[in-house]
């Protein structure tokens, strides 16, 4: 429920409200979990499903026919994996009393929804990114020259790289998943500048005409995903220490699913499971609790964020000193 921290004695309900120090509609506007690990619809909480593994996928074999001979058959294994979807929540209580005393200051339901719905997309956001900046699955190459060394790092040449390892696999690569701070960095390396620059008659560029659209063109990706979602990671009470979820330190280059069929190979999915009322960006609830006599504000989603095929990233680290 929402407290004042000090004295109401010196606020001014005539300046229109409260000032939030913080965004949590832009904050979750930031989050790119559902693009890293785009959704699926499924029919059943949890259930079974078949990965075809790519050596399956890529296997030669003979196609030339003899006259009156047979054709080639060949035969394919797959690999059983199973999903699991889990419902995630989060309440918040509004009091009539104090909802009533501060709605000279903000409103009370509306931040609380806010705070909800924040809580759940923080924690999937969260969830996908333990999944993707995995180094103990995936393959991780530290970067030539961090990207923050920016008349000296060669950010073009580390992508690529990592693009030719995927390709070795089997795997198409077509997407950068990075943090914000890197993000910046890269937007000011002479690597990149020098590209644009040179792509476009020799034009002087300025550091917010480099858009994650434009830096895709530049790594010749279809996507660069910027994932500027942060949290804060004290407990309540304490001094807030404010941090990136994507980090600073590792990006990934990876294959990430551009259509909803689950057979097609990328580094990860949203399963998300519909039927008990949950939906994509959460569904939101209130209530009525007379033993606080307030309505319950409530926030939820049923997902599985599952990993597909663990050869659909390849890691760089030591981007940021």
């Amino acid at each position: 429920m929402p407290s004042p921290s000090t004295s109401l004695a010196d606020l001014r309900p005539d300046l229109g409200g409260s000032v939030m120090e913080f965004d949590l509609q832009a904050n979750t506007a930031r989050a790119i979990g559902t693009q890293v690990f785009p959704v699926m619809e499924v029919g059943k909480k949890s259930g079974p499903f078949g990965r075809i593994p790519l050596a399956e996928l890529l296997q030669t074999r003979e196609t030339q026919r003899a006259p009156g001979g047979g054709y080639s058959r060949g035969s394919w294994k797959f690999e059983p994996d199973s999903y699991a979807c889990v419902e995630h929540g989060a309440e918040e209580p509004v009091d009539d009393a104090e909802a009533e005393i501060y709605r000279d200051y903000f409103n009370a339901e509306l931040i609380s929804a806010e705070r909800a719905r924040s809580a759940v997309l923080l924690n999937h956001e969260k969830r996908v990114k333990e999944l993707v900046l995995d180094t103990g699955t995936f393959n991780t190459t530290a970067v030539s020259t961090k990207w923050n060394d920016t008349e000296n790092a060669s950010p073009i040449a580390d992508v690529e790289n990592a693009v030719q390892r995927l390709y070795a696999q089997g795997v198409i690569a077509n997407a950068l998943v990075i943090g914000w701070l890197p993000f910046r960095n890269l937007r000011n390396c002479g690597e990149i500048t020098e590209r644009i620059s040179a792509s476009g008659a020799g034009e002087k560029i300025m550091a917010n005409s480099i858009t994650a659209m434009k830096l895709a063109e530049v790594f010749d990706l279809d996507h660069v995903l910027v994932g500027a979602m942060q949290e804060n990671t004290a407990d309540q009470g304490q001094t807030a220490v404010i941090q990136s979820v994507w980090g600073e330190t590792h990006v990934a280059v990876c294959r990430v699913a551009t259509t909803g069929d689950i057979r097609e190979p990328c580094v990860g999915r949203t399963m998300h499971w519909a039927a008990d009322g949950s939906s994509i960006g959460t569904t939101m609830e209130s209530y009525r609790e007379e033993k606080i006599r307030g309505d319950v504000i409530r926030s939820r989603f049923e997902t599985d964020e599952k990993r597909i095929y663990d050869v659909a990233a390849e890691l760089l680290s030591g981007v940021t000193a």
